[in-house]
């Protein structure tokens, strides 16, 4: 791991202006975040949390302040750069996962990749990240023939696909049951470790901050604390079930999940 910064925010507020109240959602946050960091954003509701991953993506921009990302200043960027950013070299995980309901999950993956205008190769590079996350096998199933954790792992092989530098990641377990979220945060964590992906969360879930090495805790919309720590024990799969088993493993097909549709393309201009 390296000290370059991929991320400085300097004394960053958003307020929204509902016409009758503002709402001050972050108050003057101080934060860098360095390559290879696996960071957890923690806090209670409405301290601030998705509201700063929302301008760490690009998605909105900040009321004052300072925020570098991959060294472009986001408040100086046009509608149209904020969106090549977000394609070209940020991932994105949602809690609802957000994939496209009429494509494989192939597909979703080839989808970004054909947007960068990656060629005839986007379909091999699409199936390698399906085989190391444990989806080879199904890669031609739409989402409603996946369970809610194989179509997570979908979302992420869809962000990381593109060997973007930072993936920012909305409470990506909130819908998961403990044994897969244990599965997509083991695998989250080798692809940090192997491929040296940034990972950014905003999470309330213990599950994620047991993962993290560093946790930074927002409250009302100010950087409380910033430690970092030991994550849990990567697990080996030994005695568990093959879901539980490295990237590449192939995983046992689980019931159908509950799913929703939510198609939020990030990378279009908002």
């Amino acid at each position: 791991m390296t000290n370059a910064a991929l991320i400085t925010a300097q004394d960053v507020m958003k307020v929204y202006d509902t016409g009758r109240v503002e709402v001050r959602a972050l108050r003057g946050v101080t934060l860098d975040v360095h390559k290879g960091d696996l960071l957890a954003i923690v806090g209670p509701s409405g301290s601030g949390k998705t509201t700063f991953l929302n301008l760490i993506g690009a998605l909105d921009v900040a009321t004052a302040g300072r925020l570098n990302v991959l060294d472009r200043d986001v408040s100086a960027l046009s509608k149209r750069q904020r969106a090549d950013l977000r394609l070209h070299s940020l991932g994105f995980v949602f809690q609802a996962y957000n994939l496209v309901p009429v494509l494989t999950a192939r597909e979703n993956v080839e989808f970004v990749l054909e947007l960068q205008g990656v060629g005839a190769q986007r379909n091999k590079q699409a199936m390698e990240i399906l085989e190391q996350l444990g989806l080879e096998e199904f890669a031609d199933r739409r989402p409603n023939e996946l369970s809610g954790g194989q179509q997570q792992r979908v979302a992420v092989a869809r962000a990381v696909a593109s060997k973007p530098q930072l993936v920012l990641a909305d409470e990506p377990t909130a819908n998961l049951d403990g044994e897969n979220a244990e599965i997509l945060l083991t695998m989250m964590r080798r692809l940090n470790k192997d491929h040296g992906i940034t990972f950014v969360f905003s999470t309330h879930d213990p599950r994620v901050v047991a993962h993290a090495r560093r946790v930074v805790t927002l409250v009302d919309g100010r950087v409380a604390k910033d430690e970092t720590k030991t994550p849990v024990p990567l697990s080996d799969g030994s005695g568990e079930s093959k879901e539980n088993a490295p990237c590449g493993t192939s995983a046992p097909e689980k019931p159908k999940g509950r799913s929703s549709w939510p198609c939020g393309l990030w990378f279009l201009p908002v």
